[in-house]
Order: C-alpha cells, then structure tokens, then sequence
C-alpha cells in the first residue's frame, strides 16, 4: 500500500481531501500524534502488543463465512466477513485497541470518544478498563435514547457517558462536544476518533488499524477459493471505518470492485437522508477537508438514518478520494431496503445484523453478480443493539 495514489500524503490528503484543519489549541495534540504516530506502531514491541491483544482478546482472525442460502438466493457467491463475532459485537475494537496503546505511548492518563450507534463508545470503553484508563465518551441525546443497551454497557464498563444536546443530537454533535473537551484538556487527553473522519493522522491512523480486515480477507480467501482476492467487497460507509479496513488492501487492485453503501433514509431527495455521494459537496467539518452534505451558504444540512452509525453529513477523506477517482462504487439504500434485507439475512443464515451491515446487505439486491463470481460482504457489527427497532419493523420482514 505504499507510495500509491489511494494512500495518505505526507501532507495528510488524499487527492483533494483530508488536511488537519483545527483550533490552534489543539495544534500541539495533533501535531505530536502526526510526528509519532508512524513510528510507534511500527515499533515490533507495539506490533507484538496489539496482535496479541487482537488475537486473545478481540479473536482474530474473524471467520470468512460462505453463506450458502444467501448465495442460492443471489445466484452467486457470497461470503461474510464476521467482524459481528469480535469482542463487543464489531470492528470498532480493532482501532481502539490501537490507539489506546499508541495513547499509552504518548503518556495520556484519559480518554475522551464520540459514539453514535454506541459501538465505538462500547469498544473505547472495553479498552479503557483493560487498560485502566478514565474514560468519556460523547454521544447525541437521541442516539442515547434509541441504542439504550449500548449506553448500559458503556456505563457498566466504567466509562462516563455524556449527552450532546445541540443540533441533531446525533454523532455529528458528539464530536463536536468531543472536540470542546480536547481543547479544554490538551495535556493529559487522548481523543481516540472512531472513523476515518477528523484532522490528519487520524484517517490514515484508523485505516491502518481497520486494515486488519482486508489483510484477513486475503488470507482466508486464498483458503477457500484458491484466490486472495473476490470480485466485489461491499461495506457500509458513515464515517466509512470499517469500509476503508475492508478495501484497504485492495485499493490498487483493479480486479475488485470496490462498493461503498450510504444511508438514503427516508429517500435520497427527501429531506431525510445520509447520502453524502450523491447530496454532499467539498467542505471541511471536524477538521478535515470531505464532501459534506451543507446548504448553499456552507450550513451543515442535518443527515438522517434509522441506523444510528450512518447518520453523519460526510464521508471520511479516504472515502471523498475513492469516490471521486471513481475507484470505489457508492449506492444508496433507504431505511426499509436495509431492515429487509436484515430480515432476509436473520431468515436465511440465522445472523441478526447491525442496522449499518443491513444497508450493505441490501445492496447484494442491485448488484447482479454472476455465478462465477466471488462477492465479499463486511458484516461489521451484530444487531443486539438494533433489536427495539427490529422488532418494531417485524411486519416489513413477513
């Protein structure tokens, strides 16, 4: 993945997108992380450290699972990358493991993060008690009332959880608040960011740690199929995390398609809606440089989703780079083509999705793969926290 057009700048953009676009307060923070970052976790014992961790206490490798009904049902062949079956029921363990030992490195005593689904504040949590470490994490008051078992655990973990109140009250204010406390603590303070959104390091840092996925994914692959590579990845994109791990090693491989699935909400046009490829333009939100959903005087337009982790106005850098190169495919999917296609994956395979692996999922409808073809889908999280809003929708399923 070095020295290629997909990848990070020494500048911190891809193509046009990215930068570190921050409060002078916060310069010296963000500034430490970029001189350090690189060479800490290619340090072998920083290696050594993580791997051990990802193994014996996330469980990696995460199992490439041919599912077999679904692939009768789509007549091709479709595997599920199982990121739902790590430690706290998604990949977000896999970057805050990473960044918690880097924060270590760097001599912070605590930790602030932002949420939105609560998978990350799950995760951040989970490391901040293994780690014994203060831990704060933001998230929108409305995402707190619809992803109340993630809230429990956060708080059972021993974190503090803390509402954010203006705006949408979604992850787009979460962060904002998230980045007041940073300004308020520089010195003893790590943000651990859950995506590859905010100021450089940070999406390239996030992606390096997600790219454990795709490293897998080879691998298994090669297993199962004599290939290490498929025809098709597809994942889910907010912020875009898991997205940019599981395309990440494939990235200047043009044998794969690269498939990258949005929010539609309620509909594309509707008012109600997440899709940033279709609706966003350039702008800078929480210190990067992305394409941005905002009105025509730079106001961020407030996104919607029925899916707690995909509303969010913008993609990650990584994301506004692949989509405008045209390397990567973005769709859209709205809120009732996701809770189908989680009904059908619950039926046929009995995995009971994220809401955000669901608008993935429903993208299998669109594709068309042929017979022969190989399709890897990131199944990036379990749907426990989802189970209120399922079971309220059980009549779109019957």
């Amino acid at each position: 993945m070095k020295d290629n057009k997909f990848t990070v700048n020494e500048k911190g953009y891809y193509g046009e997108f990215g930068g570190a676009f921050i409060p002078e307060l916060l310069y010296p923070n963000v500034e430490e992380l970029r001189k350090n970052y690189l060479g800490i976790i290619n340090e072998p014992t920083f290696q050594k450290e993580l791997n051990s961790l990802l193994q014996d206490y996330v469980g990696r490798p995460s199992p490439l699972y041919f599912a077999k009904r679904m692939s009768e049902h789509y007549k091709t062949n479709v595997f599920l990358k199982r990121e739902d079956l790590n430690h706290t029921g998604a990949h977000k363990i896999n970057n805050t493991l990473g960044q918690i030992l880097l924060a270590k490195r760097l001599g912070k005593t605590r930790i602030i993060a932002e949420t939105g689904a609560g998978q990350h504040g799950v995760a951040t949590a989970t490391v901040c008690a293994l780690m014994n470490m203060e831990c704060v994490v933001y998230m929108g008051e409305v995402d707190i009332k619809r992803q109340a078992p993630n809230v429990a655990r956060m708080k059972l973990l021993g974190a503090k959880v803390v509402p954010a109140l203006s705006g949408s009250k979604t992850l787009k204010d979460a962060t904002n608040e998230a980045i007041r406390d940073w300004i308020n603590h520089p010195l003893d303070t790590y943000y651990i960011i859950g995506s590859v959104v905010g100021p450089h390091p940070y999406p390239d840092m996030v992606a390096r740690f997600q790219a454990v996925i795709s490293a897998e994914i080879k691998i298994q692959l090669a297993e199962k199929t004599g290939r290490d590579y498929p025809d098709y990845v597809v994942a889910c994109v907010g912020g875009g995390s898991n997205a940019a791990g599981a395309f990440y090693h494939f990235m200047n491989d043009k044998r794969v398609q690269l498939i990258a699935v949005e929010a539609a909400g309620k509909g594309i046009h509707s008012g109600h809606s997440a899709a940033t490829s279709v609706l966003g333009r350039p702008g800078i939100i929480h210190g990067s440089k992305t394409l941005l959903m905002q009105t025509e005087d730079g106001q961020i337009t407030e996104p919607y989703s029925l899916s707690a982790g995909l509303d969010y106005p913008g993609v990650g850098p990584i994301h506004a780079h692949l989509h405008k190169t045209g390397r990567a495919r973005f769709a859209s999917v709205t809120d009732e083509q996701a809770l189908k296609a989680a009904f059908l994956l619950c039926r046929l395979e009995g995995i009971i999705p994220a809401l955000e692996s669901a608008h993935a999922l429903a993208e299998l409808e669109n594709l068309k793969a042929k017979e022969q073809e190989v399709l890897v889908l990131n199944l990036s999280g379990r749907g426990d926290k989802d189970m209120e809003t399922y079971i309220s929708k059980l009549a779109i399923g019957d």
